[in-house]
């Protein structure tokens, strides 16, 4: 699958939010330019309509997640199959993909790192090693680091971060940092969805 290879900060600064894609170890301020948009214009301000505003959102959750059109747009309509609104639903399934439940459960400091180990076939789940980024995680699943991966000195960092409290995680997931073991406890509610998500927005775009 292509994949975005420019500066990652440039990402972040353009939706003016941290999108994870450096290490939570240090605030976005002290590593980019969060106020400033990129590009030699930056300063300059936009025409704001509706559809510009819908499309920000769509972009800034794509990126959150690091996806890519295509495969968003699938997940959009995976979501309006289900019974509920479409907008929960749409972020129920991109905040269960396997790479995303690494990252959030410490196993990685980057999404785009979490996304490596899994291509790498470091994380079991339910003791089976499973290597597809987009794998979806259900309730009461086990996800952990398979015994060979736990002394990369990129986990364990990660796990330490953890315990020193400057990664946290989420109501809905349990983690044992000295197992190398977390558990999907339930899928997030809205109150627990990032807060600078609009999710009303991508589904107006998609509705036209």
């Amino acid at each position: 699958m292509a994949k975005y290879i420019g500066p990652k900060c440039r990402l972040s600064r353009r939706e003016g939010v941290d999108l994870g894609l450096k290490s939570r170890a240090r605030s976005l301020d002290s590593k980019c330019k969060a106020t400033t948009p990129p590009g030699q214009f930056g300063d300059r301000t936009p025409r704001v309509t509706d559809y510009s505003v819908q499309l920000r959102m769509k972009q800034l959750i794509k990126r959150y997640y690091g996806i890519l059109e295509r495969q968003f747009h699938n997940y959009y309509k995976n979501a309006d199959r289900l019974k509920g609104s479409s907008g929960e639903n749409l972020i129920r399934l991109l905040e269960s993909r396997l790479d995303n439940i690494v990252y959030r459960l410490g196993f990685a400091a980057t999404r785009s790192e979490a996304r490596q180990l899994v291509n790498h076939k470091s994380i079991k789940v339910n003791g089976r090693a499973v290597s597809i980024p987009s794998y979806l995680v259900k309730p009461n699943d086990v996800i952990e680091v398979k015994e060979k991966s736990k002394k990369q000195n990129r986990i364990v960092a990660a796990l330490e971060a953890v315990d020193k409290g400057i990664a946290s995680i989420p109501e809905w997931l349990s983690i044992d940092t000295k197992e190398f073991k977390g558990v999907l406890k339930r899928y997030p509610d809205v109150s627990e969805f990032p807060p600078e998500f609009k999710v009303h927005l991508v589904i107006e775009l998609y509705s036209k």
